[in-house]
Parts: C-alpha cells; sequence; structure tokens
C-alpha cells in the first residue's frame, strides 16, 4: 500500500504534479498505454486476459483541497482564496506550507485573551503568517498563483486505524495503483488518475473521452461522520445521520449530487459483496459528488457507480481510515473485476 506517500504528497487541484510522480512510478511496470493527458490527468491500460473483454474505468481523483495566494498586505502578511470545499470554522490557527518551497506558514487568529466572544472569521477576514515583516521581505518569498496546502503528516494511530491530509481521494488511488499491481483480471482496466476533480470534476471527463469505457467506477474516499455530536441534545437518541461508518467496509452510493447510480451496478456490486461475504454499507446522505458524475454524462452515457471508502474528517488536515475497509474495498473492486460481465448491463 502507497498510501502514506500519496497522502504527503502535495496536489493541490491545478498543481497535481508531486502526486502524478509517485502514481507514474508506481504503474510504470504494470500498465501499458500510459499516458498525461493535456488537462494533466494520468491514464494506462491494463489489458484483460478474457475473450472480447470489457473496458471497466476506474477513476480516482489525484487533486487535494487547499489554497491560492492572491497577494501579500504591506504588513507581509498573505491573501488567500479557497481552491475546492473548505470550512472556515477550522481555519484560524492551521498551519500550512506555502508555495513550491513549501515554506512554514501559521492562518493568523485572535488570542483568546483579547476577544472571548468571537464568531467565526471569513475566509477573505484571514491571512497567513510566514515569519516576513514586511511586503518586500514576504514578496521575495511568494507570488500570487502559488498553492498552499496543509501542513499534516500520515501518522499510524492503531494497527487499524491511520491519520492524514488528502484521504479525499489519495485513498482512491491507493486503491487503484494496488488493482493495476494485482490481477490479471479478465477485463480491460482503464486507469485514470484524475486532476481538477474538487473544482468541478473536470478531469474525469477528458480522461473518459480518452479511454471510452464500456462501464466505469469512480473510487474515492467519503464522508464518515460516525461521531458524538458536540451540538446535539444528549437526550436525544436519533443522533445524527453518519453518511458512513468507519470499520464498516465500502459503501456504495445510490445518489448524490452530481449524479444518480446506475442501478445494475449497485445491485452487481452488492450481489457481488454478498456472494463473497465482504462487508459493505451504503452512503445514507446525498451530499457531494464524484468524478462518476462526469464520466456518466460523456460519450453518450457510461453506466456508472461510485465505490467509497468511509473517511473521518475529510476535507481537513487530519482525516482518518480504517485499514480492514481498505482491504474490503480493494477486495470488492478486484472481485467486480473478475466477476463482470456484459449481462450485468441487461436491462
Amino acid at each position: 500500500m502507497i498510501l502514506k506517500e500519496l497522502s504527503e504528497a502535495v496536489g493541490v487541484s491545478g498543481k497535481e504534479d508531486a502526486v502524478r510522480k509517485v502514481v507514474l512510478n508506481a504503474i510504470e511496470k504494470h500498465a501499458d498505454n500510459i499516458r498525461i493527458d493535456p488537462l494533466g490527468s494520468v491514464t494506462a491500460v491494463k489489458k484483460g486476459k478474457g475473450k472480447n473483454p470489457l473496458r471497466v474505468m476506474l477513476a480516482a481523483h489525484m487533486d487535494e483541497i487547499g489554497f491560492i495566494v492572491t497577494g501579500v498586505d504591506g504588513d507581509g502578511l498573505i491573501r488567500f482564496n479557497a481552491i475546492g470545499g473548505i470550512d472556515d470554522r477550522i481555519l484560524p490557527g492551521l498551519r500550512v506550507r506555502v508555495g513550491d518551497d513549501l515554506l512554514p506558514g501559521a492562518i493568523i487568529w485572535t488570542p483568546i485573551h483579547q476577544n472571548r466572544e468571537q464568531n467565526v472569521v471569513k475566509l477573505a477576514n484571514l491571512r497567513i503568517d510566514i515569519g516576513a515583516s514586511n511586503k518586500d521581505e514576504a514578496n521575495g518569498k511568494v507570488k500570487p498563483g502559488d498553492r498552499i496546502v496543509f501542513d499534516s503528516q500520515y501518522r499510524e494511530l492503531s494497527p487499524k486505524v491511520v491519520r492524514g491530509k488528502a484521504f479525499d481521494d489519495r485513498v482512491g488511488c491507493s486503491l487503484l495503483i494496488d488493482v493495476l499491481q494485482g490481477g490479471p483480471y479478465p477485463v480491460d482496466v482503464l486507469a485514470a488518475f484524475t486532476v481538477q476533480e474538487e473544482i468541478g470534476l473536470r478531469g474525469a471527463l477528458v480522461a473518459a473521452q480518452t479511454l471510452k469505457p464500456d462501464i466505469a467506477f469512480a473510487l474515492e474516499g467519503t464522508t464518515a461522520h460516525d461521531v458524538p455530536n458536540p451540538l446535539a441534545d444528549p437526550d436525544d437518541e436519533r443522533g445524527v445521520n453518519p453518511t458512513t461508518k468507519m470499520g464498516s467496509g465500502p459503501a456504495l452510493t445510490f445518489m448524490d449530487r452530481s449524479m444518480i447510480t446506475d442501478p445494475r451496478l449497485v445491485r452487481f456490486l452488492s450481489a457481488t459483496a454478498d456472494k463473497h461475504k465482504i462487508p459493505y454499507q451504503f452512503k445514507t446522505q446525498l451530499g457531494g459528488g464524484t468524478d462518476a458524475g462526469s464520466i456518466h454524462t460523456s460519450l453518450g452515457g457510461v453506466p456508472s457507480a461510485v465505490i467509497s471508502m468511509p473517511c473521518r474528517y475529510i476535507h481537513s488536515p487530519t482525516a482518518m481510515l480504517n485499514l480492514d475497509d481498505y482491504q474490503n474495498t480493494l477486495k470488492l473492486i478486484q472481485t467486480a473485476l473478475k466477476e463482470i460481465t456484459a449481462d450485468v448491463l441487461k436491462r
């Protein structure tokens, strides 16, 4: 598993270079027709061993959420905007890395000694402090357009739980690499490590038009909010919908904001999991979107589904996942590739 290296690589949307390098090194001996498309996505083909094999696309996005430098104030503090969906509430005081040199910095905050009643500060009013004393000093180190990433390291918290940044969707990239390094499969595996998912599912559309699949599966890291809600009424036993639960296996999607999943593929995946006694679950909220949202409307329509890894605290510096979930997700993907046939698509 290459998850640690992928997690610690820097790849904010539109500048996925470091992640792409990790991917290319990992798959060079395990696939053919490896290409980098004009947007920067990596596509590759692992030829199937069956007769007239299906062309099955597996997509995982390389990009992560982050920020971009927009300017420098006179006092040397850096103005910035978000890239992707980021909650303003988590920002004050966070450690970040700025630019190609990964300069250390911190998002400013008002100490509690000075303001105990402060409400959430909007991102537009925040700045990043890199220790520069004036504008000229800061301009010598950063420039507009530089990407900014969470300063976070991968850690093993227990034999089964790990923590790190960008599990959405480096865990999907790690799974896809494992698939390519495994096999053989009776189907053609069309791999797409996509760019710019977090800002509009853009790389997947181009990759699908290049690969021309019969079927597609998006491999994702998704929300597991299976933790106590500090704002909930302690006497309310209904709790909060967790979307997915960490430790309960891969999650299958019926619908999200980007698509309605092809029901034939949902039935196939759940039946495959039942047959092989692979634990799985269904997502219970409809938020978010995946690369499948772009793929399923390309090329006149591509039947698509989503296989997700439950991850706590995604879109933050410290996501968590369960390694048993990882192995069960990989098992479901590989088993599905070995058993899927054109009959699955019969209406």
